[in-house]
């Protein structure tokens, strides 16, 4: 009698805090199937994974059922563990930078996994090392094998893990999140690749996601997670044309969605937009005129040029979108706009003052109409400091009013993005990404700025939490109006804040305009290529763009 992959049964782990972690899942996974592991934060769905292949961290008590193949392996000896981890069972982690070792290089990664497991050595193990970055369509795999982890892309790093987990062919590849964080072009590709290697060697795959099309797009059966238990479960195509549970509508109607075009848009989007004798006259908050930067060294001979003569105009009180792939120059501008990236040519004007002649005083008055909101609240958040000191540290810094008026303003940040008062004394430790990102965006606002920078502001955030998020981000810059640069991989983000959009490709904008005509019925090549890559939260449409998005990955 034949059994499944894996078998989950009532699976409960606690810590030593009364909620417990996980409170009862059971997954059943078949040979060559993909099921997809959702729901929010805390909802176990890691921490599962963690117990199918034992890597549960120190103090947690597991109970309950873990079969492979149907062979007991939840409570086995560190000693018996490793049989069957990275062997018969391995994962995929969510940071590919943090699950490779910085100081050797990829081929050695690779034959050090082979070792591990009694496979091959020596030329045999470098054979297999390149053999492995072929299948994951790693190209000129021969000369990656003596890359380093930082001379390789984000995707190139993440297809570097995937080979690692399938250098002795497991039955079971668990993935955490492993298209957080990239470009929508490389996501596809992974997604992908994923499938072909499921289709190519039977593997079964596990995926845990925040993101409902990478679902859609993957996987055969989902089962939504909320407080450690499963709320739902059913097929792909099932769950997302009839959710039963009201949690799985509430993530499903969370999730950010590019507009859809009709006759009737388009030819509102064909009309001209307005041009005014005020809008001309208008001090712009924001302008780059030819801006030009370049990293690397003249001297040495190698010079990137990273922006490469952008001019843009971004209004007072309106939200520009910068989109395009790793390397466009996206965060660049960013930080251009910010002060913190040396400008080779142009000039960048933020209310009319020309950033590289601010001086002294100037400079510091110019420091308080600028605000940066950061992709990871965690690590821009001093660990020391509670969120009321977090928060009013701005402030501080430019002594702005007294003591108690300082006080007074973090409680009214705090009530603006809805966080009661009571978490001035907590640390970020303490709060969850969403509330995090809510306290970074507080702060981002104390001093009341003109001109808001926020780097991939929800790229870590569960559906839910994004949406809540950009709700607040929305309503404040409409009450506080002041101007804003969003950078971001995600399309469906930009359109639900953006005004604006320019899409930027090495370094050069490609096209400009309203986020309506240019997700709605994009001029430019690239935009339509992105745009195609973006998987859509709904397997009906994933099935009728399938042969477009594979054309599209081929190209």
């Amino acid at each position: 009698m034949s059994h499944p992959v894996l078998e989950v049964r009532d699976l409960a782990i606690s810590f030593a805090h009364p909620r417990p972690a996980v409170r009862s899942v059971s997954v059943t996974v078949d040979e060559g199937e993909v099921v997809a592991l959702v729901g929010e934060s805390g909802s176990g769905k890691s921490m599962t994974a963690r117990a199918v292949i034992g890597l549960l961290p120190d103090g947690a008590v597991a109970t309950g059922s873990v079969r492979l193949r149907g062979e007991e392996v939840l409570g086995l000896p560190e000693e018996e563990i490793l049989r069957y981890r990275g062997r018969r069972v391995a994962m995929v982690f969510q940071e590919p930078q943090t699950a490779l070792n910085p100081v050797r290089t990829v081929g050695w990664q690779l034959a050090e996994a082979l070792r591990a497991h009694g496979g091959a050595r020596g030329r045999a193990a470098r054979e297999r090392a390149v053999e492995l970055l072929r299948e994951v369509e790693i190209p000129d795999p021969e000369e990656r094998l003596d890359f380093y982890p930082h001379q390789l892309s984000g995707g190139q790093k993440q297809r570097v893990v995937l080979a690692l987990a399938l250098a002795n062919e497991p039955e079971l590849l668990l993935a955490d999140e492993p298209t957080t964080a990239l470009d929508v072009t490389v996501q596809a590709e992974i997604l992908a690749l994923l499938r072909r290697i499921r289709d190519r060697t039977g593997t079964s795959i596990v995926i845990i996601t925040h993101n409902m099309g990478v679902v859609a797009h993957l996987a055969d059966r989902v089962v939504v997670l909320r407080q450690g238990e499963v709320v739902e479960e059913a097929d792909t195509r099932a769950l997302f044309a009839r959710p039963r549970h009201p949690y799985t509508r509430q993530l499903l109607a969370a999730v950010p969605r590019l507009p859809e075009v009709d006759d009737r848009v388009l030819e509102l989007l064909a009309e001209p937009e307005p041009e005014g004798v005020a809008h001309e006259m208008a001090t712009p908050a924001l302008e780059y005129d030819d801006v030009h930067v370049h990293f690397g060294s003249r001297t040495r001979g190698r010079v990137l040029p990273a922006v490469d003569g952008v001019t843009l105009r971004l209004e007072t009180g309106q939200v520009l979108g910068l989109v395009g792939e790793s390397g466009s120059g996206k965060t660049t501008l960013g930080r251009l706009a910010a002060g913190l990236v040396p400008l080779a040519g142009g000039r960048v004007r933020v209310a009319g003052t020309d950033i590289t002649q601010a001086r002294g005083r100037r400079r510091a008055a110019l420091c308080r109409r600028l605000a940066f909101v950061h992709q990871d609240p965690e690590a821009s958040l001093d660990p020391r400091f509670t969120v009321g000191e977090a928060i009013r540290e701005p402030l501080d810094v430019h002594g702005v009013g007294t003591r108690r008026a300082r006080d007074q303003r973090v409680v009214e940040l705090l009530d603006a993005v809805r966080l009661p008062a009571s978490f001035a004394r907590r640390r970020p430790r303490e709060l969850s990404g969403g509330q995090r990102q809510r306290v970074a965006l507080a702060r981002a606002l104390t001093l009341e700025p003109r001109l808001l920078i926020a780097d991939e502001p929800t790229s870590a955030l569960d559906v839910s939490v994004q949406a809540e998020v950009l709700e607040l981000f929305a309503d404040l810059q409409r009450r506080l109006g002041f101007a804003c640069i969003v950078i971001s991989h995600d399309l469906a983000v930009v359109n639900a804040v953006a005004d604006r959009v320019a899409v930027l490709r090495a370094g050069r904008v490609v096209e400009s305009g309203p986020a309506a005509r240019v997700f709605g019925d994009p001029a430019h090549e690239y935009t339509r290529r992105l745009l195609d890559a973006v998987p859509v939260p709904d397997p009906t449409v994933r099935d009728a763009t399938g042969p477009a998005l594979r054309e599209h990955i081929a190209s």
